[in-house]
């Protein structure tokens, strides 16, 4: 049985693939859809739920024992900082189009960029001479860690560039775009693309009949 991650599966889309479906999940904590579905860090108990929830996807994901945290109201301070900051890094652009790397999967952030959050790793050799980057941390700080580690790996793969959010922004579900050139804008072309369409088709309608004599 493969992991289920209880955010991103209320909108009914597959998840990032392996742990990248941890950072998708908390990217679809907040308010999305149409209509709008919950918020899942409004509050310690539905935070707790969703972190107890996400963990064992993560845990069945990577081949790891579940971790056990216990969230408190600054823990989820936190949580809802890191969420924010995430989503906002994923917004797309007003004209819609992709913001440009020049093929760098790891684009360099320009100089004096604050830090949002941090945590810590661990490098570990084992016996096979493989060496292993593991979250380290307490309670949230470990939850913390694990998110930032899988945004780090995500980001040197190159897969961070496909974590979107819907341009329709009476949706803005976070999607993984699994088109071949990374150009997907919505997550379900057949409600949010099909109903974009359909107004951008009307105003066109609208304009030329208003500029015919």
């Amino acid at each position: 049985m493969g992991a289920t991650w209880q955010a991103t599966g209320r909108y009914s889309i597959a998840s990032a693939p392996g742990t990248l479906g941890l950072i998708h999940d908390l990217l679809n904590t907040v308010p999305a859809g149409r209509p709008r579905t919950a918020d899942l860090l409004a509050d310690t108990g539905t935070a707790q739920k969703w972190v107890d929830s996400a963990l064992a996807a993560w845990a069945d994901t990577a081949h790891q024992p579940v971790p056990r945290i216990r969230l408190d109201e600054e823990d989820l301070v936190r949580l809802r900082d890191l969420r924010r900051a995430l989503r906002d890094s994923v917004t797309p652009p007003e004209d819609g189009e992709p913001v440009p790397h020049d093929g760098d999967p790891t684009p360099q952030e320009p100089v004096g960029t604050p830090v949002v959050e941090s945590a810590h790793a661990s490098l570990g050799l084992d016996a096979a001479g493989a060496v292993h980057l593991a979250p380290r941390g307490g309670g949230a700080g470990f939850l913390i860690a694990t998110l930032l580690l899988t945004l780090w790996q995500a980001q040197n793969s190159g897969d961070r560039q496909r974590l979107k959010l819907c341009r329709n922004p009476r949706c803005a579900v976070a999607f993984y775009d699994r088109s071949r050139n990374n150009s997907g804008v919505w997550h379900d072309v057949r409600t949010c693309g099909n109903a974009a369409n359909l107004r951008a088709h009307r105003a066109r309608q609208r304009d030329t009949a208003a500029s015919q004599p």
